[in-house]
């Protein structure tokens, strides 16, 4: 009886402190690419403190996440794993649509202390009323990405570009100055980035604050498209893909790449031999004055309401974004910029980085944060992207004849696809 009793006592213990009620337990979690490699590389520190609980991160792309969440959730939530990865701007499809296929992270320990740790603008899309049904991951602070060699040459300090007049006189300088230079690059014909960015950067999205009416009409916004047909009038900013632009980054053909902060790894990891040569400065505003902060990208982590193993799953959750280490170990090993606010205070983010030249990038980028405005996507926003990949690529060729006109346009289609009415 007493080795009963003694079994019974350490059975008790080892499941007050959380590390046998899950033995033998293993959760999947559905990802892509850097992402997926990214949560692996956490996996380490998290078995040091649940080591009966295996991770199990499977890489099936990023369109294939998606695709087979919405049919595993019209299905009831049939075939979903436990975890899964969820682009911020396309979170409130699934909540909207299959409201019972999430969980409601608040049952399993996101307090609300907890959530005051992440930026307003990662939360805005992942959480109604008290409930939360995906936690923050990666972020994408934006920042100016520049060849230091090109400005130097032209007599150019990042320092005194403060508006987007600035970035555009600069760039006639640069652009003398290094002949077959290019002062930036944007997808003009196949994305909307560069408007998005500098629309977020105004408080303009295409959608209010409350996600209920249409607002990409709004003079910020108008600004923004203005501001893009300026710098490409101009000559100083030519059309380029994704692989385009590392193509002219590793050549030395463009002198700025304005990003999401995750596109360091992007450039470290496929220019290594530019190593010194780039750098970081803050993203023009229009005014001197004004806000320069803005967010392009990033993901959550959400769990299935049919997942078997929701604790396990928290447990998973609340290390690898709840905490600094499963935060930073993503930054360190690829470069995924942490939402967590705390994260600024780890060494690693306040070290000078030696293919930045010694510049402390990560403090700079992620200093940004808690600056940056929300911008809801909403259950519509495939749908009024696409329409403005269309009105700004015919904008940019001369169809309209001001931005003002071009968005009013923008919004009466997307009213006409979403239901959702224009603001006042």
């Amino acid at each position: 009886m007493r080795l009963k009793l003694a079994g019974a006592a350490a059975l008790a213990a080892l499941l007050a402190s959380g590390s046998a009620y899950a033995e033998q337990t293993t959760i999947t979690v559905w990802s892509w690419n850097i992402a997926a490699s990214a949560l692996k590389s956490t996996v380490e520190g998290f078995n040091k403190k649940y080591p009966d609980i295996k991770v199990d991160v499977q890489d099936i792309g990023n369109p294939q996440v998606f695709d087979k969440m919405l049919a595993a959730c019209a299905a009831g939530g049939d075939g979903l794993p436990d975890v899964m990865s969820i682009e911020n701007h396309k979170a409130s499809i699934f909540w909207n649509r299959f409201p019972d296929c999430l969980t409601d992270l608040t049952k399993l320990g996101y307090t609300d202390q907890l959530k005051k740790q992440f930026p307003d603008f990662k939360r805005a899309e992942l959480e109604v009323g008290d409930a939360a049904y995906a936690m923050p991951w990666d972020s994408g602070p934006v920042t100016m990405f520049y060849r230091r060699d090109f400005y130097e040459k032209a007599g150019v300090d990042p320092a005194t570009i403060k508006t987007w007049d600035d970035f555009i006189a600069a760039g006639k300088k640069i652009s003398a100055a290094n002949p077959g230079v290019i002062m930036t690059q944007a997808d003009l014909n196949g994305d909307t980035e560069w408007f998005r960015m500098l629309a977020n950067e105004q408080g303009c999205g295409y959608f209010s604050y409350d996600s209920q009416s249409i607002t990409v009409n709004q003079p910020a916004c108008v600004k923004a498209l203005d501001k893009v047909k300026e710098i490409k009038d101009a000559g100083l900013m030519s059309a380029a893909n994704w692989n385009e632009k590392i193509q002219a980054n590793t050549a030395g053909k463009v002198a700025s790449q304005l990003y999401g902060g995750w596109y360091e790894g992007t450039i470290r990891s496929t220019s290594p031999d530019l190593a010194g040569k780039w750098g970081v400065y803050p993203m023009p505003s229009m005014t001197a004055d004004g806000p320069h902060a803005a967010n392009l990208g990033g993901s959550s982590l959400a769990i299935a309401s049919s997942s078997k193993n929701k604790e396990a799953a928290w447990k998973y959750l609340e290390y690898t974004l709840g905490t600094n280490e499963g935060q930073v170990t993503m930054l360190k090993s690829f470069g995924l910029v942490p939402s967590l606010l705390t994260a600024v205070q780890d060494p690693f983010v306040n070290q000078p980085q030696p293919y930045w030249g010694g510049q402390k990038v990560w403090a700079d980028i992620l200093a940004t944060l808690p600056k940056i405005r929300p911008s809801p996507g909403t259950q519509y926003f495939s749908d009024a992207d696409e329409v403005i990949k269309a009105v700004q690529t015919k904008y940019l060729a001369g169809g309209y004849p001001n931005g003002k006109a071009a968005l009013d346009d923008a919004a009466q289609q997307i009213a006409s696809a979403t239901g959702l009415p224009i603001a006042k």
